[in-house]
């Protein structure tokens, strides 16, 4: 009796004894964009064992590769110039197929709020120029790709999310700051651009980052499980093992980031923390140096009144002299005093974009670089500064006063006059300090850029001493 029953099924089932359906990660869809000039990897599942065929159409190209006792496999295909759309095909038995591949550039935008924020905003924060921005949102060309939150303790091998072309309905629903970037980026390459956002609100840097990557600070306490904790994604390596793991197999041209304002109770450690986590990025994802552009946290009147703000301000400026290949964009002149979340996604977005513009695709007629303190030279009852990168020259705002203090041997600070002395230099000074040693500029939790370069571009916060810790 039991034969008769189980003959049936071995009948049913001997189809799949002899073809396979290979499975593909989300990243490998349709509307997908590999970056373009590269060897980039495929990789799935199928049958342990099975041999697999798979073609590239952009030029007829086959592959053939065989899948481990797990039934994983994985092949490196090289990629033409920028174009499309092609489709790649998977046989092993039976046929499966990427259609609408496009090849172009890829870039990673990831951090906290300011870049998990959607063109529709939050409730009572909304977006500026978001309608304009949705209205005319339509572009084969770029390409989106938003991950599901996922936290693990262990690297995942996938992540939940589809991609989708630009369009009213995608962008709407896309990071506000990653979908201007990457539209300005496509507009001015002339070829397809594709984002992917891993980006989860109110997480410090230490769930981005690996175990491996925490290891050398004692402080940071990797949790053993994930079932007691009331918000699991912000632990330390939960979102790097379920957001950013998963995609190390991607071929990437670089990322943006914006984050840090979840890590203001602790700027020195943050300091530490950034330049090795990009560290650890490039080296896990076998790029050791892809550009990393990434936006300085913006002023902000916190209720806590210790300096955490300007401080990790500060922090972020430093980390410029730690990690090669980078660049940040200041956005001393977009902060909203009462609102984390401020509403101009478009000026950091179009600083990200000229900053990728400039180093990364070496255009020559794009600024990026804002003015940065160099020096400074005590002058009497005066104080000189020079600063680099003034384009052709300085431009200060009327209200000054507020930004500029200085002090001397008292440590005791005073609002200070500025004026432009030459197109790189500042000469400040106040009747209140006779003899002044020390200056610092818009170095508070919440401050407005008064100083600029020919460019537009803001002066980001500095201090001339290092007594507030």
């Amino acid at each position: 009796m039991n034969l008769k029953i189980s003959l049936p099924f071995l009948f049913l089932l001997w189809p799949y004894a002899l073809f396979a359906k290979v499975k593909l990660p989300a990243l490998l869809s349709d509307h997908v964009v590999l970056q373009q000039q590269s060897a980039v990897l495929l990789w799935g599942n199928t049958i342990a064992g099975r041999q697999l065929s798979v073609t590239t159409s952009w030029d007829n190209k086959s592959y053939t590769t065989t899948a481990g006792s797990k039934g994983a496999f994985e092949l490196r295909v090289q990629t033409p110039a920028a174009g499309g759309p092609f489709y790649i095909s998977f046989n092993d038995g039976e046929l499966v197929k990427i259609n609408d591949v496009m090849i172009g550039e890829v870039w990673i935008c990831s951090g906290q709020s300011n870049m998990s924020m959607t063109m529709r905003g939050f409730p009572k924060q909304p977006i500026l120029n978001a309608d304009g921005i949705i209205a005319a949102a339509g572009n084969a060309q770029l390409r989106l790709f938003k991950l599901q939150r996922a936290a693990s303790l262990e690297p995942l091998n996938d992540v939940k999310g589809n991609w989708n072309t630009a369009s009213p309905e995608s962008a709407a629903a896309f990071s506000a700051m990653a979908y201007q970037f990457g539209e300005m980026l496509q507009r001015r390459l002339k070829v397809p651009v594709g984002l992917i956002l891993t980006a989860v609100g109110g997480t410090q840097i230490q769930a981005w980052m690996s175990s491996a990557q925490l290891q050398q600070f004692k402080e940071v306490n990797i949790p053993l499980s994930l079932d007691t904790a009331a918000a699991p994604h912000k632990m330390p390596t939960a979102l790097y093992n379920g957001m950013v793991a998963p995609l190390l197999k991607f071929k990437i041209k670089g990322a943006i980031w914006c984050q840090g304002e979840a890590n203001r109770d602790d700027p020195a450690l943050y300091g530490q923390l950034f330049p090795a986590m990009v560290a650890g990025w490039r080296k896990d994802w076998n790029i050791p140096d892809f550009p990393f552009y990434y936006v300085q946290i913006a002023p902000l009147n916190s209720r806590d009144k210790r300096p955490t703000i300007v401080l990790v301000r500060e922090a972020q400026q430093k980390a410029l002299d730690k990690i090669p290949n980078s660049d940040m964009v200041c956005t001393l002149d977009v902060g909203m005093e009462k609102f984390i979340h401020y509403m101009d996604k478009t000026t950091p977005a179009m600083r990200l974009a000229n900053c990728a513009l400039a180093k990364t695709y070496a255009f020559k007629d794009i600024p990026c670089e804002g003015p940065v303190y160099q020096s400074m030279k005590i002058k009497g009852d005066q104080l000189m500064i020079s600063f680099a990168h003034t384009g052709t020259g300085l431009k200060l705002l009327n209200d000054t006063l507020k930004s500029f203090e200085v002090a001397g041997e008292d440590q005791v600070f005073y609002p200070a006059c500025s004026r432009i002395t030459s197109a790189n230099t500042i000469t400040v000074g106040t009747t209140e300090v006779k003899k002044p040693v020390v200056l610092r500029y818009a170095f508070h939790n919440w401050a407005i850029a008064t100083v600029f370069n020919s460019d537009g571009l803001p002066l980001p916060s500095f201090r001339t001493d290092n007594w507030l810790k």
